[in-house]
């Protein structure tokens, strides 16, 4: 009941920092964004048992069929304990590939008394979303939902068709990002909207600047394995397992690989460089992009934890086990590397690279990673894209620097760009730093972004499917 009358006072107010940015209001979109997302983040959507994640699809299903959609474009397909959703609004040229919206509908785990707000009872308050989901990311996709319904209210005709693909366990498995990919591989462009892409200044609210994720690098975990004969620890042997292993641990943890560029971090370096408030730290950019074998901006850069993952790839020990008794010498001893790989090398190169820099013949290396990983390139720099981009962001929220950049982690576009499919990570949403709280405790999201984000996904929609 609280979070009820909380809704026209606290929706409003988020609203109006928007207002002198965009004066045309759209009431049927806005409100049925805040109300759709309370419904949605109420879900549990996790996996295992009890995952309510086709209960979700089929929340977004009948907003889509009340928004104008024919059920029969509309599909949720079963798969394990979780299910997802493909909706297609036909444009005028089947020959013409689609422009595909993408986010995922489950969430990761959250226990209730860690939490100061029960996770999946939606609380708004004081300008905020909060719940499991509300910033990763059901409101992102019912963002973009709700402003293609409201172009369709207005009675636009897309050239290309527009399609909602709704992954259902991306925060695990990602089984069935993989199955949306390949049936969507004829794709002309994938709009990934999972998560925040502009950052707003702590101090004012305003925007600082927005970026779009064209690359992702690839994750990847070794299994290293150390067996000896073991024995009586009276009787010590120079081969011994454990030190064994710390020895090729330290060699792997002080280990650089080779610093790299693409067009994309190029671009992100050179822009980032120029909102840098730390003299030396812009400095170190700018010299990385003239010479990224520069030693001294190689220092300052690795130096600073947000920075160092962007350079090239990163390996770091997360996992040990070793030993059987107190009083035995180890047997067998085990670690595990897990590295972000930089697009463009393959992770039989990888663990061939680490091998050699372990040199220890013992030790036996081999790829754990299973099935959720694929090896995939930056999407292009495309001009279409980045030019309806910017008019989008530009028409949201007024003049903000705009940044390419390519992320560490990973998300359902790796999947399409192993198929060779380009595709962005380009979400309407803005937060501050301090707001983020994705998989955290108190997850929550800024109502500001409701007006701005129609706005934006309207434009962007229009430049894109409309050609």
């Amino acid at each position: 009941m609280r979070s009820r009358t909380l809704f026209p006072i606290t929706l409003g107010a988020a609203l109006l920092a928007s207002a002198a940015v965009q004066a045309k209001t759209y009431p049927e979109a806005e409100k049925a964004t805040l109300e759709l997302s309370r419904q949605a983040i109420a879900l549990r959507s996790v996996r295992g048992e009890g995952n309510e994640t086709p209960k979700v699809a089929e929340l977004f299903r009948d907003a889509l069929i009340e928004g104008g959609w024919d059920p029969k474009d509309i599909e949720i397909v079963p798969h394990e304990d979780t299910a997802y959703l493909i909706a297609t609004w036909r444009g005028s040229d089947p020959s013409l590939g689609p422009v595909v919206v993408s986010a995922h509908m489950d969430v990761v785990e959250a226990k209730p008394e860690d939490w100061e707000r029960d996770p999946f009872t939606p609380v708004v308050e004081n300008g905020y979303l909060y719940g499991r989901g509300a910033s990763d990311t059901k409101f992102d996709a019912v963002l973009a939902m709700e402003a293609m319904i409201e172009l369709r209210r207005q009675g636009f005709q897309p050239k290309r068709s527009l399609v909602i693909a709704l992954s259902g366990d991306e925060e695990t498995t990602m089984d069935t990002s993989k199955l949306i990919a390949e049936r969507l591989r004829d794709a002309r462009i994938v709009l990934n909207v999972d998560g925040a892409s502009g950052t707003l200044s702590e101090e004012t609210g305003k925007p600082l600047y927005w970026s779009w994720q064209g690359g992702e690098k690839t994750y990847i975990d070794y299994k290293i394995e150390i067996t000896n004969p073991g024995g009586h620890s009276s009787m010590p042997r120079p081969d011994n397992a454990i030190v064994q292993m710390s020895q090729v641990l330290d060699r792997i943890g002080h280990y650089n690989f080779k610093p790299e560029l693409n067009d994309i971090t190029r671009e992100y370096w050179i822009e980032a460089s120029k909102l840098e408030p730390d003299a030396e730290l812009a400095a170190a950019m700018k010299a990385f992009v003239a010479d990224p074998d520069d030693a001294a901006a190689l220092r300052v850069l690795r130096a600073n934890p947000s920075m160092v993952g962007r350079i090239g790839t990163t390996c770091v020990p997360t996992l040990i086990s070793g030993g059987h008794a107190q009083n035995a010498l180890p047997q067998n001893v085990t670690a595990n590397i897990n590295c972000r790989i930089f697009p463009g090398h393959s992770r039989t190169e990888i663990m061939a690279e680490l091998e050699k820099v372990a040199a220890e013949p013992a030790a036996t290396f081999s790829d754990v990673t299973g099935d959720d990983s694929v090896m995939a390139p930056a999407s292009p720099m495309d001009p279409e894209f980045v030019k309806a981009v910017r008019k989008a962001v530009t028409a949201a929220w007024g003049p903000v620097p705009i940044i390419p950049m390519q992320s560490s982690g990973a998300s359902d576009s790796m999947w399409y760009r192993a198929l060779g499919v380009p595709s962005y990570g380009a979400s309407a949403t803005m937060l501050k730093e301090s707001d983020e709280f994705a998989h955290g405790l108190n997850e929550r999201e800024p109502l500001v972004n409701i007006r701005p984000g129609i706005v934006y996904y309207l434009s962007l929609y229009r430049d894109l499917a409309g050609k």
